[in-house]
Formats: structure tokens, sequence, C-alpha cells
């Protein structure tokens, strides 16, 4: 079983060697964003492409 911190260590080892901090922080990021994305589109929680763009209207 891949833990989290091998997926990470595994993650940087592809990033380029001369990556920043910031680079190697904002992966990490992405990531987590993605994989929240993923966790709640498999348990139903999401919205209708009507609905986004319904919210996005209160924002523009």
């Amino acid at each position: 079983m891949t833990t989290e911190k091998d997926t990470i260590i595994n993650m940087i080892k592809y990033l380029p060697d001369d990556a920043s901090a910031e680079d190697i922080t904002e992966a990490i990021y992405v990531r987590q964003k993605i994989e929240k994305g993923l966790e709640d589109s498999r348990n139903g929680n999401t919205i209708t492409h009507d609905e986004a763009k319904e919210r996005l209207e209160h924002w523009l």
C-alpha cells in the first residue's frame, strides 16, 4: 500500500531538478485539490453545469 508520503516523494521526483520550494508546494496543493474533487465526485457531492453557472454569476 502506498502512503501519502510515498506518493508525494514520487511526485517530487518527476519535477524538474531546478524546481523551487514554491513549485513543490504548489504541486502538492494542486494534487490535494484534485484528490478532494475526485473524492467529492465519488461521493456524489457534485452540482450540475447550470448550477455552477448560476453560482458564478454572483461572483462576476
